[in-house]
């Protein structure tokens, strides 16, 4: 995946509604990615109730991914790195925060048990595959995806960061209020809650993604020349790829979708290292990630009871807006042209 930084930002200053235009927009579409192009949520179909999702989810979503961008802006992280901090904000918010990852019966989603059974580690009190599904699902559409979306749509040098020092403090409380009140709710609606044990082994795992992507993370100068797939290629094969690695719960559908995702990833980064690869690349697997989730939509069957024709709208709604972002930032990222 290409840089998304590089040493030294630019000294320039940029009018203040310039700079927050692309921080407002990633924390509105974190939570449309992370929550509702799936379709799955109780507030399908409900226009009032997706507005209050995303509004609390910008906090919720929006600001870690904020957090993440700022950070790996002014740190100097390729892609990798923000991927890791992906990982250790996601470890944070379904290990610590709603505690789904440790839940043998969350909000009493019918198809829990389908979900969690097949491959649960009774010793770590987990399963494997929610855990991967979890994890990877904020990773990849909770953070990376948007922030890769926003950063093409914004089609600014990379170099510069979005927030100054005000911005990133109320985007930390903001975060941290939405965290508090998540976490108050799962403690007082839910029976099953994580142990101590198991906080502190999501707070270390995430301590330890964030230390590697400060040490190993930082972006590298792309000198190889190779070829390299072309950006409408690599949309379809994210869908592809991101679908058959999600498709059974078993510990072989697990086996079977880690080694696909390895192999994508080792691939990625084969490409990546090219002097060819540019921005409009990883915005083209941005916009697969988001395509491989918005088109099952339509199969889901959301939590509680929601009306046919309005879940139909939603996820019409939903993938309407997918295919404008892929169009807006893939003509944003081809007119820019930028091999970082």
């Amino acid at each position: 995946m290409d840089p998304i930084d590089s040493p030294r930002p630019s000294r320039r200053r940029d009018p203040l509604a310039r700079r927050l235009a692309p921080a407002i927009g990633l924390a509105l579409l974190s939570p449309v990615c992370a929550e509702m192009l799936s379709g799955y949520d109780v507030t399908t179909g409900d226009p009032a109730a997706l507005l209050v999702t995303v509004l609390f989810g910008a906090a919720l979503y929006g600001a870690p991914a904020l957090l993440i961008r700022e950070t790996a802006r002014r740190a100097g992280l390729g892609w990798p790195g923000v991927l890791l901090l992906a990982a250790a904000a996601g470890i944070v918010q379904a290990g610590i925060v709603d505690q789904s990852l440790f839940s043998s019966n969350y909000r009493g989603i019918d198809y829990w048990d389908e979900l969690t059974g097949p491959t649960w580690i009774d010793p770590l009190g987990l399963s494997a595959a929610a855990a991967t599904t979890f994890i990877g699902g904020h990773v990849i559409w909770s953070f990376t995806a948007p922030i890769a979306i926003v950063e093409a749509i914004d089609a600014r040098d990379h170099q510069r960061p979005w927030l100054r020092a005000p911005g990133l403090a109320v985007t930390a409380i903001l975060y941290l209020a939405a965290a508090y009140f998540v976490l108050q709710d799962h403690l007082a609606t839910e029976t099953d809650h994580a142990s101590a044990a198991q906080i502190t082994g999501a707070a270390t795992a995430a301590a330890v993604g964030i230390a590697l992507a400060l040490l190993l993370g930082r972006s590298r100068d792309h000198t190889h020349q190779r070829r390299v797939p072309p950006p409408a290629v690599l949309i379809p094969a994210a869908v592809v790829l991101i679908t058959a690695a999600s498709w059974s719960h078993s510990w072989t559908g697990a086996a079977v979708g880690a080694a696909l995702i390895a192999a994508g990833a080792a691939a990625i980064v084969h490409w990546s290292r090219s002097a060819t690869w540019q921005r409009r690349h990883t915005t083209a697997l941005a916009a697969g990630a988001l395509f491989a989730v918005v088109l099952p939509s339509f199969l889901t069957d959301p939590i509680g009871e929601t009306d046919p024709v309005a879940k139909y709208v939603n996820n019409a709604a939903m993938t309407l807006l997918v295919i404008a972002l892929t169009w807006w930032s893939m003509r944003r990222a081809a007119r820019t042209a930028a091999p970082r």
